[in-house]
């Protein structure tokens, strides 16, 4: 086996307060569940072969504060976390792993309808493909071309479109700052979909 792409992702929108116990088990066992059995599919056997290379899928919401998503980027933290430091063990062992940290990607995860996932935050349909425009989401062809192409460099973590660098080392420069811009950009957010609680 020479690589194995561990590729799984719902989300579940909306604040904390709405969630149940049920979304968490539901999300984590998914998103990071689904990733550990991957890797222990394929770890032992890249060990005993002498080579092979572990790419785990999270997200730009795995390195950044992301309100609204926290059940989400709670669970993509967590794989961000995994792989960093399966990296440094596996290295010893001549087998590699890498991270997959995705921009906003043009992926059926964005058009909902509860397969991907679920959301309490009631958003027109327009207004989502509005705001996915002004995030100028890649296509998952160019995607995939930049990313096996860093995968091959043996890159720790891979953030494409390479553009949202600047959001992950601004947050890694000042993590207040991070969290501060996060809980604006989610406020305006609220604002403009009419969902901000009035004290």
């Amino acid at each position: 086996m020479d690589y194995i792409f561990n590729n799984a992702g719902i989300g579940i929108g909306g604040g904390v307060s709405q969630y149940s116990i049920e979304d968490w088990n539901y999300i984590v066992d998914v998103n990071l569940r689904g990733v550990i059995n991957g890797v222990q599919a394929a770890y032992p056997l890249m060990i005993r072969q002498g080579f092979g290379h572990i790419i785990n899928t999270a997200s730009m919401a795995g390195l950044i504060p992301s309100p609204g998503n926290v059940a989400y980027a709670t669970t993509k933290h967590a794989i961000v976390g995994l792989s960093n430091s399966l990296r440094a063990e596996a290295a010893l062992l001549r087998v590699r792993v890498s991270v997959l940290c995705p921009g906003i990607i043009s992926t059926p995860i964005w058009k909902g309808g509860g397969k991907y996932g679920k959301t309490y935050l009631i958003i027109p349909p327009e207004l989502v493909k509005q705001m996915l425009e002004k995030a100028r989401p890649m296509s998952p062809d160019i995607f995939a071309k930049k990313a096996l192409h860093l995968v091959a460099k043996n890159k720790a973590i891979i953030i494409v479109p390479s553009w949202w660098k600047w959001y992950w080392w601004s947050n890694r420069l000042s993590p207040s700052a991070g969290i501060f811009l996060a809980q604006k950009f989610f406020q305006n957010t609220l604002k403009k979909f009419g969902m901000l609680q009035k004290r």
